[in-house]
């Protein structure tokens, strides 16, 4: 047999509580496995402004099924630039970001760690302790070696600031940090204005190359823009990043795995090749 030595993988820890959910006949269940939008019967619910989204696609007859560019559909893409950076970010105004679409915040890493692995060949990625259970996974499978940092303080219940502006300053140059724009995932705990701030300026010093994980842009305050104030903040300042962008979560697209890998470059002049 030609396949007879493929090893089967261990079960996703969340899939596999979904799975156990379906198969529980309990009329009381409640499945609390997945972040995903339920209505209060439990079942699955669309926003509204999705279905308008929809209806309007479906009805526009000008829309043809020819392929897309390389880097994806081009009126997402610019839409997308504008949720994250800002509708008049100077970065987008002066064509500095390079913007691929991606099968959502995964498939967006994914490709992101691909680049950095041939980009920045020597450098290890170092994540928040504790962060996203397949952050290590997917940088490992692009070959890179990972690391941490200090970010959650278990006497406080909260950001442990000190360990982690220590352990940044520590990192070598071009050492890749991956950075939660909001809503950290697992704890919730995310910096304030101030503490973005020291973090960005120990970034600045040590030439860190800051990769940005926006899963939840909307949900950490009910507010897309101020939600977005983390990696704004770099941007303005001028700190060349890289951020994947999902949308399973805020418009609930989970199955279309809509989302898109953004690179801050330095210059314009550098889009081009990036894409």
């Amino acid at each position: 047999m030609t396949f007879e030595n493929v090893k089967e993988g261990p079960p996703d820890a969340i899939f596999l509580v979904k799975q156990k959910y379906l198969a529980d006949p309990s009329d009381k269940k409640l499945d609390v496995g997945i972040g995903a939008y339920r209505d209060a019967n439990g079942k699955p619910y669309v926003l509204n402004v999705v279905r308008k989204a929809e209806e309007r696609v479906l009805s526009d007859k000008t829309r043809v099924k020819e392929y897309l560019g390389i880097d994806g559909n081009r009126e997402f893409i610019a839409a997308t630039q504008k949720l994250l950076f800002g509708q008049d970010a100077q970065c987008l105004k002066d064509g500095k970001v390079a913007t691929v679409q991606a099968l959502s915040g995964t498939g967006a890493l994914r490709i992101g760690a691909e680049f950095v692995a041939e980009q920045f060949p020597n450098s290890m990625v170092y994540v928040p302790n504790p962060t996203w259970g397949n952050h290590k996974k997917i940088f490992q499978r692009a070959g890179m070696k990972v690391g941490q940092y200090r970010y959650w303080l278990q006497e406080t219940r909260g950001l442990d600031i000190e360990g982690l502006l220590e352990d940044l300053s520590k990192l070598p140059s071009q050492s890749v940090v991956v950075l939660h724009v909001c809503s950290h995932n697992p704890t919730g705990v995310d910096p304030s204005p101030e503490q973005w701030k020291e973090i960005m300026k120990v970034v600045q010093k040590q030439q860190l190359v800051p990769f940005f994980d926006s899963a939840y842009q909307g949900f950490a305050s009910g507010d897309l823009e101020r939600d977005a104030y983390s990696i704004r903040l770099f941007a303005e300042n001028g700190i060349p990043l890289l951020c994947a962008q999902s949308y399973s979560k805020n418009m609930g697209l989970y199955g279309e795995r809509i989302g898109a890998l953004n690179v801050l470059c330095d210059t314009a002049s550098l889009v081009p090749a990036v894409v």
